[in-house]
């Protein structure tokens, strides 16, 4: 058996050249791992990706504050080791430029003219400048070390983007299925960010209309998007002439170029009219990702709890903060989401709520997710996102079943890639029913499950992760079979 070695530029290759459906069929990968994690018991012995067989890891601190965590994790395929160390840097604050930062294309911004007067009543006693401020500086290194079902060695993977790349995966299934992404919120300029605007216009491409980048440092903002639109050249750096035209804001080279060009905005804390560009970026958006290591909440929580901020169902993926003492979202907007819905009609109309957030991993989220930590959210609050995910060969019978009946889009089902809950046509047929029975029972699992589709593409979703182990070796063994079968890497004979 030969051992693969990918390197930080094989991977990086390697996830340069993933399609959309490669990108679908990984995501299937990790449901179906993620759905028996959450659902697997410890008695279904054949299952390696059960709860039961994960393991938190062990951290190891050194004697200059740095850490290095090792995390054991199981799957179907075999058992995984990922080794991360996070050094710290030699500055313990970040602080933002004395110059004026500079905010480009503002008025490509959607500003609501009626939104005036609530932002005047926003909560302004922490200023949402500083707040981006106050973020962590560490740098990460890292390896995912794979062995086979029989204990082989058997993939050495360098997890500088891996680790990035995975969670933007997981936390873009959601995504796929949302009705609406025309306006994409992005809070960082890190991998994190990058892989999740990546990942968005892969699947979703031209229904993004707009994208909003915020972030406390224009240039690296300006890296990103040179880095994402010309991936294979060093990025240039930011010419502040105003006839320059950077490469990501002129048109398409081609009708061949892999990744739509939405209009973009970039937003830096340090332009005088921040806060009136912030409210009205988020007001409008549809998605939002926030992908930094905040010690306090990007943004007030009025201008998303306060009813004209509650009209509009968002999707919210908070994936940038992963312990009890980091959180990006405001706690008043998490406790909002996951409150129970009255029966009595409301004087002012909202989008739908869940009554509660969605998770990798419930134990984990509630212990660690500062977001969930401080809001002070119980068990029955949370719901892991394998849970509402369906196996490959459960989508793949219900896509049958409702094509033969056309019911693909009665029953929220696309043509391929990770499908949600289960197909109402197909529970009455197993059952036996003509679709006309009285059974109050079956009814009301019906009625439940057409509210829970509705709020997850429609309505009002929080999803927190803080990164599992499973998903690295899952992830890691797929990107493994890709690099062979593309003869990227390099392989090792009788290792």
């Amino acid at each position: 058996m030969s051992l693969t070695v990918l390197s930080e530029s094989d991977v990086r290759t390697l996830l340069l050249q993933l399609t959309k459906q490669d990108i679908l069929d990984l995501q299937q990968s990790l449901a179906d791992a993620l759905h028996h994690y959450s659902t697997s018991t410890e008695e279904e012995s054949d299952n390696g990706c059960c709860e039961s067989y994960q393991s938190a890891g062990t951290t190891l601190r050194s004697k200059d504050g740095g850490t290095m965590t090792v995390t054991p994790a199981s799957s179907n395929d075999g058992l995984g080791v990922k080794i991360t160390t996070h050094l710290s840097d030699s500055s313990k604050a970040s602080r933002l430029s004395d110059t004026e930062s500079i905010t480009s294309s503002l008025g490509s911004v959607t500003i609501s003219q009626n939104s005036t007067a609530s932002t005047k009543s926003l909560d302004t006693t922490t200023s949402p400048r500083h707040l981006l401020s106050l973020t962590s500086s560490t740098t990460q290194h890292g390896s995912l070390t794979l062995f086979d079902n029989s204990g082989k060695l058997r993939a050495l993977l360098n997890t500088s983007e891996v680790t990035a790349f995975r969670t933007a995966l997981a936390s873009t299934m959601l995504f796929k299925k949302r009705r609406n992404v025309h306006d994409v919120v992005v809070f960082g300029a890190g991998r994190q960010a990058y892989w999740h605007i990546r990942l968005a216009l892969l699947l979703r491409g031209e229904e993004i209309h707009h994208l909003n980048i915020i972030n406390r440092d224009f240039e690296r903002v300006h890296q990103l998007l040179e880095t994402l639109y010309n991936p294979h050249e060093a990025p240039k750096g930011f010419n502040p002439d105003p006839q320059h035209i950077p490469a990501y804001r002129q048109s398409a080279p081609s009708q061949t170029e892999v990744l739509h060009r939405p209009k973009i905005q970039i937003l830096t804390p340090s332009h005088g009219e921040y806060n009136r560009y912030l409210h009205d970026t988020l007001r409008s958006s549809s998605c939002i990702f926030l992908c930094t290591p905040s010690a306090i909440p990007l943004f007030p929580a009025a201008i998303l709890t306060n009813p004209e901020g509650r009209k509009k169902g968002r999707y919210i993926a908070a994936i940038g903060s992963v312990s009890p003492s980091m959180i990006e979202l405001h706690p008043d907007v998490v406790r909002q989401n996951v409150a129970p819905e009255h029966g009595h009609r409301h004087f002012h109309k909202h989008a739908q709520q869940g009554g509660a957030i969605v998770v990798d991993s419930v134990d984990r989220c509630l212990k660690e997710a500062g977001e969930v930590v401080q809001a002070g959210l119980g068990p029955e609050q949370v719901v892991e996102i394998g849970e509402l995910v369906m196996l490959k060969r459960d989508a793949e019978r219900r896509r049958i079943e409702c094509m033969a009946s056309k019911k693909m889009e009665d029953e929220g089902l696309d043509v391929d890639g990770v499908e949600l809950g289960e197909c109402e046509a197909a529970k009455k047929k197993r059952r036996g029913g003509n679709g006309k029975e009285k059974d109050k029972h079956h009814e009301s699992e019906d009625k439940a499950h057409e509210r829970l589709i509705e709020w997850l593409v429609k309505g009002n979703v929080i999803y927190k992760s803080v990164g599992l182990g499973l998903m690295d070796v899952v992830v890691g063994g797929e990107l493994v079979n890709l690099a062979n079968a593309r003869n990227i890497g390099t392989r090792i004979d009788n290792f």
